[in-house]
């Protein structure tokens, strides 16, 4: 430990509590008119980790981005990040809106599909947190955002590229998956990745958000139909049951004592980025 971990420990008579935790940030927005759909918010999944008590500790849910709004190609907004303790996970990157040149993916957590009417790639994520996104060789389909656990799928003529899969947790007792990538846009829509990835948009049917506290990807957006923007992110936080959390006033959250032995925190959405959590 650095010295000041160590000096901040002993003031308060060393006492550490041992927590497993997940922070997954917001996935990106995707993009709009045959468009890439959003990367996953970046995913870390931490166990046995000392925290002090006494200590406020930073915690921040970041919000999902928003979509491509403009029917001429706009691309998505990258997701905002997730921050618990000394981790900060990466928000997803957008999904790009189409042109007659290829567009990029963004990158972030995981990285965003490429769009356009040319060859393009995925935006790159981050080692750790997800995976890039799609790319495209040829016009008329988006590409897939990335995943927590899979890159995203190739646009191709038609057809959109699926999102990327995400990651199963089972740190509030049962198995969830979070933080799948968005699909492309295309006549043959693309999937969005299992863990909360929303689905491309066709001609006739509109694309869907990354569902809220997943971090999954929005879906791409066609020309006549509206892109969707990427889910908001979690942190979720577990500790013996022989210790508590307080949250500041801006923190929405449940407790479970489902798992046996310990207290489990899902924290779902913050007020801003100052808000704290102390152990006692």
């Amino acid at each position: 430990m650095t010295g000041i971990i160590q000096a901040l420990f002993a003031s308060y008579g060393g006492k550490v509590v041992t927590a497993d935790y997940l922070v997954v940030a917001g996935g990106g927005g995707g993009g709009r008119y045959w468009s890439g759909g959003g990367g996953a918010g970046g995913y870390q999944s931490l166990t046995s980790q000392n925290l002090a008590v006494g200590i406020s500790y930073t915690v921040t849910v970041g919000a999902g981005g928003a979509a491509g709004a403009n029917s001429n190609g706009s691309s998505g907004v990258q997701g905002s990040n997730s921050v618990f303790s000394n981790t900060t996970s990466t928000g997803g990157g957008f999904g790009s809106g189409n042109s007659t040149s290829g567009v990029a993916g963004g990158n972030g957590g995981s990285g965003g599909g490429a769009g356009g009417s040319a060859t393009a790639s995925g935006g790159t994520g981050i080692s750790g947190q997800g995976n890039n996104g799609g790319s495209i060789s040829t016009s008329g389909g988006g590409a897939g955002g990335g995943g927590a656990n899979a890159v995203g799928g190739n646009g191709a003529s038609g057809t959109g590229g699926a999102g990327g899969a995400g990651t199963a947790s089972s740190i509030t007792g049962s198995s969830v998956t979070r933080a799948g990538g968005g699909g492309g846009s295309a006549t043959t829509v693309g999937a969005g990745g299992s863990g909360g990835g929303g689905t491309g948009a066709s001609d006739t049917v509109a694309a869907t958000s990354g569902t809220a506290n997943t971090g999954g990807g929005g879906g791409g957006g066609s020309q006549p139909q509206v892109a969707g923007a990427g889910g908001s992110g979690i942190v979720i936080i577990k500790i013996p049951s022989t210790h508590y959390a307080s949250f500041s006033s801006g923190v929405t959250f449940t407790t479970s004592t489902s798992v046996v032995g310990f207290n489990v925190y899902t924290v779902t959405a913050t007020s801003t980025t100052s808000e704290t959590v102390t152990f006692s």
